[in-house]
Protein backbone atom coordinates (compact mmCIF):
# COMPACT_ATOMS: atom_id res chain seq x y z
CA UNK A 1 0.00 0.00 0.00
CA UNK A 2 2.43 2.50 0.87
CA UNK A 3 5.62 3.36 2.98
CA UNK A 4 3.54 5.03 6.09
CA UNK A 5 1.98 2.32 8.03
CA UNK A 6 -2.18 3.25 8.75
CA UNK A 7 -2.62 3.45 12.66
CA UNK A 8 -6.02 2.33 13.09
CA UNK A 9 -7.87 1.80 16.37
CA UNK A 10 -10.41 0.26 17.78
CA UNK A 11 -12.52 1.29 20.43
CA UNK A 12 -15.00 -0.34 22.93
CA UNK A 13 -16.17 0.42 26.83
CA UNK A 14 -13.64 -1.86 28.75
CA UNK A 15 -11.37 -2.80 26.12
CA UNK A 16 -11.95 -6.64 27.03
CA UNK A 17 -14.38 -8.00 24.07
CA UNK A 18 -15.36 -6.09 21.49
CA UNK A 19 -12.54 -3.72 20.78
CA UNK A 20 -9.44 -6.32 21.64
CA UNK A 21 -12.00 -8.87 19.15
CA UNK A 22 -12.21 -6.41 16.21
CA UNK A 23 -7.85 -5.86 16.98
CA UNK A 24 -7.28 -9.38 16.76
CA UNK A 25 -9.63 -10.04 13.73
CA UNK A 26 -8.31 -7.07 11.69
CA UNK A 27 -4.59 -8.13 11.97
CA UNK A 28 -5.26 -11.23 11.06
CA UNK A 29 -6.72 -10.15 7.80
CA UNK A 30 -3.88 -7.45 7.70
CA UNK A 31 -1.69 -10.80 8.21
CA UNK A 32 -3.06 -12.78 5.94
CA UNK A 33 -2.76 -10.68 3.00
CA UNK A 34 1.11 -9.73 3.94
CA UNK A 35 0.13 -6.33 4.78
CA UNK A 36 1.89 -5.91 8.20
CA UNK A 37 3.97 -3.15 6.95
CA UNK A 38 1.29 -0.94 6.41
CA UNK A 39 -1.17 -1.29 9.34
CA UNK A 40 -0.41 -0.86 13.01
CA UNK A 41 -3.42 -1.77 14.92
CA UNK A 42 -4.63 -1.41 18.51
CA UNK A 43 -7.57 -0.94 20.55
CA UNK A 44 -8.82 0.79 23.52
CA UNK A 45 -11.50 1.00 26.07
CA UNK A 46 -13.71 4.55 26.83
CA UNK A 47 -13.27 3.64 30.31
CA UNK A 48 -10.31 2.27 32.66
CA UNK A 49 -12.31 -0.35 34.38
CA UNK A 50 -10.36 -3.17 33.04
CA UNK A 51 -7.01 -1.68 32.24
CA UNK A 52 -3.81 -4.31 32.68
CA UNK A 53 -6.62 -7.49 32.15
CA UNK A 54 -6.47 -10.20 29.35
CA UNK A 55 -9.48 -10.14 26.62
CA UNK A 56 -13.05 -11.53 28.36
CA UNK A 57 -12.31 -15.29 28.32
CA UNK A 58 -15.94 -15.96 26.38
CA UNK A 59 -14.57 -13.36 23.70
CA UNK A 60 -11.09 -15.31 23.23
CA UNK A 61 -12.81 -18.79 23.66
CA UNK A 62 -14.92 -17.42 21.04
CA UNK A 63 -11.97 -16.13 18.43
CA UNK A 64 -9.80 -19.27 19.22
CA UNK A 65 -12.79 -21.84 18.39
CA UNK A 66 -13.24 -20.12 15.07
CA UNK A 67 -8.99 -20.37 14.62
CA UNK A 68 -8.71 -16.68 15.82
CA UNK A 69 -6.48 -17.43 19.46
CA UNK A 70 -5.17 -14.29 21.24
CA UNK A 71 -4.00 -12.07 24.02
CA UNK A 72 -4.61 -9.08 25.04
CA UNK A 73 -4.07 -6.43 27.93
CA UNK A 74 -7.08 -3.50 28.36
CA UNK A 75 -5.81 -0.07 28.21
CA UNK A 76 -7.96 3.43 28.29
CA UNK A 77 -8.45 5.73 25.43
CA UNK A 78 -6.11 8.73 25.67
CA UNK A 79 -6.46 12.18 24.14
CA UNK A 80 -2.92 11.54 22.42
CA UNK A 81 -4.57 8.47 20.86
CA UNK A 82 -6.27 11.22 18.64
CA UNK A 83 -2.28 11.91 17.38
CA UNK A 84 -1.40 8.15 16.87
CA UNK A 85 -4.15 7.09 14.82
CA UNK A 86 -5.09 7.91 11.33
CA UNK A 87 -9.01 6.17 11.72
CA UNK A 88 -10.92 5.78 15.38
CA UNK A 89 -12.94 2.85 14.93
CA UNK A 90 -15.76 2.86 18.07
CA UNK A 91 -18.35 -0.13 18.24
CA UNK A 92 -21.59 2.13 19.42
CA UNK A 93 -22.99 5.31 19.61
CA UNK A 94 -22.10 5.94 23.38
CA UNK A 95 -18.38 5.50 22.05
CA UNK A 96 -19.05 7.94 19.68
CA UNK A 97 -20.09 10.49 21.81
CA UNK A 98 -17.72 10.14 24.29
CA UNK A 99 -14.90 10.32 21.84
CA UNK A 100 -16.38 13.67 20.08
CA UNK A 101 -16.26 15.18 23.89
CA UNK A 102 -12.93 14.50 24.09
CA UNK A 103 -12.14 15.95 20.56
CA UNK A 104 -9.76 19.07 20.32
CA UNK A 105 -10.31 19.46 16.84
CA UNK A 106 -12.45 19.10 14.04
CA UNK A 107 -9.66 16.92 12.35
CA UNK A 108 -9.72 14.48 15.87
CA UNK A 109 -13.32 13.92 15.04
CA UNK A 110 -12.63 13.19 11.28
CA UNK A 111 -11.03 10.19 12.61
CA UNK A 112 -14.10 8.81 14.24
CA UNK A 113 -16.08 6.66 12.88
CA UNK A 114 -18.82 4.01 13.74
CA UNK A 115 -18.02 0.72 13.52
CA UNK A 116 -20.59 -0.84 10.98
CA UNK A 117 -20.47 1.92 8.85
CA UNK A 118 -18.54 -0.72 7.06
CA UNK A 119 -20.53 -3.69 7.92
CA UNK A 120 -22.58 -5.28 4.85
CA UNK A 121 -25.35 -6.27 6.88
CA UNK A 122 -25.82 -3.38 9.54
CA UNK A 123 -26.20 0.25 8.80
CA UNK A 124 -24.20 3.24 9.77
CA UNK A 125 -25.76 4.24 12.89
CA UNK A 126 -26.40 0.27 14.08
CA UNK A 127 -24.37 -0.72 17.10
CA UNK A 128 -21.81 -3.44 18.12
CA UNK A 129 -24.18 -5.37 21.12
CA UNK A 130 -22.11 -5.69 24.15
CA UNK A 131 -21.78 -9.44 24.77
CA UNK A 132 -20.24 -8.83 28.53
CA UNK A 133 -23.97 -9.73 30.48
CA UNK A 134 -25.25 -11.86 28.20
CA UNK A 135 -24.87 -15.66 27.06
CA UNK A 136 -22.78 -17.58 24.61
CA UNK A 137 -25.23 -16.48 21.58
CA UNK A 138 -24.14 -12.78 22.52
CA UNK A 139 -20.53 -13.65 21.69
CA UNK A 140 -21.14 -15.48 18.74
CA UNK A 141 -23.20 -12.59 17.39
CA UNK A 142 -20.43 -9.92 18.25
CA UNK A 143 -17.66 -12.35 16.23
CA UNK A 144 -19.86 -12.51 13.24
CA UNK A 145 -20.59 -8.93 13.08
CA UNK A 146 -16.87 -8.49 13.71
CA UNK A 147 -15.06 -10.50 11.22
CA UNK A 148 -17.44 -9.37 8.57
CA UNK A 149 -16.83 -5.94 9.26
CA UNK A 150 -12.85 -6.14 9.59
CA UNK A 151 -12.73 -7.75 6.25
CA UNK A 152 -14.67 -5.19 4.80
CA UNK A 153 -12.57 -2.26 6.75
CA UNK A 154 -9.73 -3.73 4.77
CA UNK A 155 -10.94 -3.90 1.81
CA UNK A 156 -12.14 -0.39 2.06
CA UNK A 157 -8.59 0.74 2.78
CA UNK A 158 -7.34 -1.49 0.12
CA UNK A 159 -10.02 0.02 -2.83
CA UNK A 160 -9.32 3.78 -0.91
CA UNK A 161 -12.39 4.28 0.28
CA UNK A 162 -10.43 4.99 3.34
CA UNK A 163 -7.34 6.63 3.62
Amino acid sequence: MNHNPRAVLFVCTGNICRSPLAHALFQSKVDEQDLQADFYVESAGTHGYHIGEDADPRMRSTAAQRGVPFHHRARQFSIADFDTYHTIFVMDRGHLRHLRSLARTPADKEKIRMFREFDPQGGPDDDVPDPYYGGQAGFDLVYDITDRTTRAILEAYLDGRLA
